[in-house]
């Protein structure tokens, strides 16, 4: 649950410059952009959503970033106050142009996301063990996790550099929204738990376990299995066997 996946391929480059209401109907936004709008419509672009968010995303909100030449870096940041809903946004970053190393990118930190922050509190930190900088070609987009965190690096090249982001807010419980016929084989939840269980290089020995039991509990309430868990971490602190005081008087 690293927070971030990719696509890349060819699309159109047109960045809009409408204005919505926040907790309209996704589907009733950009709808006569021939750039972003078509974007979202992609198939590809809709199993994210809707694996996601649901198939009747709102709109939050959108953007266009550009980081000019010489421009310094973005701080280090999350898109949002401290935010400790079970439920989650999703952020669309889509780069209509080229992004080289040199060029500098979107940086995030992969699994960051259960790590509540409020916006740049973490600005002071410039470099953390395991961040990926996102070099791509053009048509890429990332999809982010609303908390994970991330910046715009420093453009070392000539040209300007230009992000198009919106974020989107689920409608309906996050539970079994994508494909989910397999999921309840054995073989396929040791594989979830292998995956959940592996550590990202900032992870501290003391602290990892705490990241890894924010994961299972994300992981119970998206696949709707409360008995889910790494090890007995959580069936530990959820025991509740204590009697009560006027159970064991006489």
């Amino acid at each position: 649950m690293s927070g971030a996946p990719t696509m890349s391929g060819e699309m159109p480059p047109i960045l809009p410059r409408e204005r919505y209401a926040p907790g309209s109907a996704l589907s009733d936004c950009f709808a006569a952009s021939p750039g972003i709008g078509a974007i979202l419509r992609l198939g590809a672009v809709r199993a994210i959503l809707e694996s996601l968010v649901g198939p009747r995303p709102r709109y939050d909100h959108h953007a266009v970033h550009v980081r000019r030449a010489g421009e310094p870096s973005q701080p280090l940041h999350a898109d949002a106050i401290i935010d400790t809903r079970a439920a989650f946004d999703i952020q669309l970053m889509y780069y209509p142009e080229p992004v080289t190393a040199r060029g500098g990118g979107t940086l995030i930190v992969p699994g960051s996301h259960f790590r509540q922050v409020n916006e740049q509190d973490i600005a002071r930190y410039q470099n953390v063990a395991g961040q990926v900088l996102l070099d791509c070609p053009a048509g890429t987009i990332l999809a982010l996790h609303h908390g994970l965190w991330h910046c715009g690096r420093r453009s070392h090249s000539d040209n300007p550099r230009y992000m198009f982001k919106v974020r989107v807010n689920p409608s309906v419980p996050q539970v079994r929204l994508w494909d989910t016929t397999d999921l309840d084989r054995r073989e396929v939840l040791e594989e979830v738990r292998t995956i959940l269980a592996r550590p990202e290089p900032w992870f501290e020995g003391a602290t990892a376990r705490l990241e890894q039991v924010q994961r299972a509990a994300l992981f119970r309430r998206m696949s709707g299995n409360p008995s889910f868990q790494l090890e007995y971490w959580l069936g530990r602190l959820e025991n509740q066997a204590s009697p009560r005081l006027r159970e064991i008087l006489p």
